[in-house]
């Protein structure tokens, strides 16, 4: 039975203003007069003294954008992640010839982090390369936007996104930048090492002496943030970072299944039909790492303190391994000085 005209257009109306997709629209239009902003705005007045007119100001112009929300979100039907088609994405030659390139340009800055933190320059370059193709992709939405979209609109981390929301306008205030300028990623990360804010008020350093640390111009302070970072999360310097692996039988699921935190000696592996293609100390700390493909056998690593640190940027063994492949790649490849 067909509706008359003028009943159809308040059913779709009606549905229009209470889909999802509308309220979270409507409500960006209002963002500084909502109730949760509001609440955040007075807590940040309280606690950090910011003045409650110009962040009204601020979340009068920041905006609402549906593309985060579907970036963000995971699929409900999740897909079974393959090791060889992650790893495709950053192991091109493209990448590892660029990534040779971006060593030789940096190589002071690089040479002085690795003094300084005790990391080597690929895996330095390695990760920049992996986050943001060594600084040409850093990412197109306004960090205001992104922070604030997440922070009140995507109820699964909201308190998360709120803590990163007030820690990149504290880092805003203190760096004098334009909070309605910066751009960075879908989540929020920043600059040509892709801090979120948080990492960015605890470990960004000024390696080129310039008297701010600025990780999306300079160079030298983003390949120093890096190195700090993974200093300040345990990297071991002159420890190697995983040995791929063989496995036999069933006993090394144990192993599998304790995850990615090194809780297991060196010298337990065999224990557990498990060998590495490499040496450690008998009293090393170790887990098994497998990286596995759909329809085809699974590739597995021992992975060392360092490769459990590298998780630390980005909590996912596969990301470790990419950065650890694309390393060994750059390093191969490049020139000796």
């Amino acid at each position: 039975m067909s509706l008359p005209p003028r009943l159809l257009l308040c059913v779709l109306l009606a549905f229009t203003l209470t889909s999802p997709s509308a309220f979270a629209a409507s409500a960006a239009a209002r963002y500084a007069g909502r109730e949760d902003v509001s609440e955040f705005i007075a807590q940040m007045v309280d606690k950090h003294g910011f003045a409650a007119k110009e962040l009204q100001t601020l979340f009068s112009r920041a905006r609402f954008k549906p593309a985060i929300i579907a970036a963000i979100t995971p699929p409900t039907e999740p897909r079974a992640r393959s090791w060889q088609a992650y790893r495709a994405r950053f192991l091109t030659p493209q990448r590892i010839e660029a990534g040779v390139e971006f060593r030789e340009q940096q190589h002071e800055a690089l040479a002085r982090a690795t003094e300084l933190y005790g990391v080597p320059e690929e895996i330095i370059v390695a990760i920049i390369g992996v986050e943001t193709v060594y600084g040409r992709n850093t990412g197109g939405y306004r960090v205001i936007d992104a922070l604030s979209t997440l922070a009140f609109d995507y109820p699964p981390r909201a308190e998360f996104f709120r803590g990163e929301l007030e820690n990149f306008l504290l880092y805003a205030r203190d760096a004098g930048i334009d909070t309605l300028a910066l751009k960075g990623s879908y989540a929020g990360a920043i600059g040509i090492p892709q801090f979120m804010p948080g990492s960015y008020l605890r470990y960004a350093v000024d390696l080129d002496g310039d008297g701010k640390s600025d990780l999306s111009n300079s160079y030298a302070d983003a390949i120093g943030s890096v190195a700090n970072f993974l200093k300040a999360h345990g990297w071991k310097t002159g420890q190697a970072v995983a040995y791929p692996a063989q496995v036999q039988g069933e006993n090394y699921r144990e192993l599998i299944d304790a995850g990615i935190k090194p809780a297991y000696r060196f010298d337990e592996l065999a224990n557990f039909g498990v060998s590495a293609g490499g040496e450690a100390g008998a009293d090393a700390l170790c887990a098994l790492i497998e990286l596995a493909t759909p329809d085809e056998a699974s590739a597995y690593l021992v992975g060392l303190t360092n490769f459990y640190v590298l998780t630390r940027y980005n909590r996912s063994s596969m990301y470790a391994a990419a950065v650890l492949e694309l390393a060994q790649a750059v390093k191969s490849a490049s020139p000796e000085r």
